[in-house]
């Protein structure tokens, strides 16, 4: 495969998905209708672009609120795969929606647009400063039956640096900003116009938690533990927050997943060209008969692969990223820009 995507790779793409059967809807879908028209759902031209220099958003709220109930037994470690039963082939699509300080990220509104046409199961990863900032594209996230969101810390910060309070707040952060958009939308007269039954869809709290450069450590994997919430790395990496990762690059990343394969992807402005690269990398995988999930659905079909340690490829690749804090702005920006994150020769 060459290094760009071509016509003919389009072509042959739109062509076999346009020949396969498609699956039925994922659900009632009777709450994001009544609350948004079609053109208010797509994305639109720019939206993508991060703002830089904005810190409209970088204070979180001083209340955090009430600790929400949750399951106490909640298992310790970082989740990689899922073991599958035999037969089945089952991938979880997942993109990480991350924000820091002094920035406002973007929406990749041509990336869920087309897991909308195409009727596709995914799994968002938020941050509290991505959802607050992007309140009503996060409502419509958590009010599409598609698509589950999760936690993703509150500003993108290296939890291995983090101990006691600030440590406990980047967690929960994001498990108040979900709550509290959540309440309004239940406020909304359109919400009301969509049915008694309409909120109950929406899960009343997020259970799932990304780690920032997908970095943790034990204090940080028993505060996810002490908060409810269960780790979700990944066993397969795009590379696509490198904007020098072509789409083909993408595409052949994709391609080698196997059954009980987690993806991650990016949808805030860094999934470079994840955009382009979906068409043919979902065709190609829906030809050998895979299935989309969402992470949960992904982990109740099986038996979750865990980690006692977070890592990309092999333990302790990702602890480079403790020395970001050290490096001059430029430099920071350049490797965060290039985590280093090309699948692994063999999944475990």
């Amino acid at each position: 495969m060459s290094t760009r995507v071509s016509l003919r790779h389009v072509l042959a793409a739109a062509a076999l998905m346009c020949c396969m059967s498609q699956p039925a809807p994922a659900g009632d879908t009777a709450l994001l209708n009544s609350c948004w028209s079609p053109d208010a759902l797509a994305g639109k031209p720019g939206e993508n672009i991060a703002r830089k220099h904005d810190h409209s958003f970088d204070k979180p709220p001083a209340d955090l609120g009430t600790p929400e109930a949750h399951d106490a037994d909640t298992p310790y470690g970082a989740i990689r795969s899922v073991k599958l039963p035999a037969g089945r082939k089952l991938i979880a699509l997942t993109f990480d929606l991350c924000e820091q300080p002094g920035e406002i990220a973007g929406y990749d509104g041509a990336i869920i647009d087309f897991l909308r046409r195409e009727n596709i199961r995914a799994t968002f990863f938020a941050g509290g400063k991505w959802m607050r900032s992007h309140e009503d594209r996060t409502q419509q996230l958590m009010s599409d039956p598609l698509f589950e969101l999760g936690n993703h810390s509150e500003a993108h910060r290296n939890l291995r640096l983090l101990s006691g309070q600030k440590l406990h707040d980047e967690v929960a952060g994001p498990q108040s900003a979900y709550a509290a958009i959540r309440a309004r939308l239940t406020e909304k007269q359109c919400t009301a116009a969509a049915g008694s039954t309409a909120m109950q869809t929406i899960a009343p709290r997020l259970s799932l938690f990304r780690f920032p450069y997908g970095a943790c450590n034990p204090a940080a994997l028993k505060e996810l533990q002490a908060q409810g919430l269960r780790a979700i790395q990944w066993n397969l990496a795009t590379g696509d927050p490198d904007p020098r990762e072509s789409s083909a690059t993408i595409i052949r990343a994709m391609l080698q997943a196997k059954p009980g394969a987690i993806i991650v992807n990016h949808a805030n402005g860094r999934g470079w060209h994840t955009a382009a690269a979906l068409p043919f990398a979902i065709a190609a995988l829906r030809k050998k008969g895979f299935e989309f999930v969402t992470v949960s659905e992904l982990l109740a079909a099986g038996e979750p692969v865990v980690s006692s340690e977070c890592y990309d490829n092999r333990p302790g690749d990702t602890n480079r990223y403790d020395h970001l804090v050290l490096l001059k702005p430029s430099a920071r920006a350049a490797l965060a820009r290039t985590p280093k994150m090309t699948p692994a020769k063999k999944q475990p």
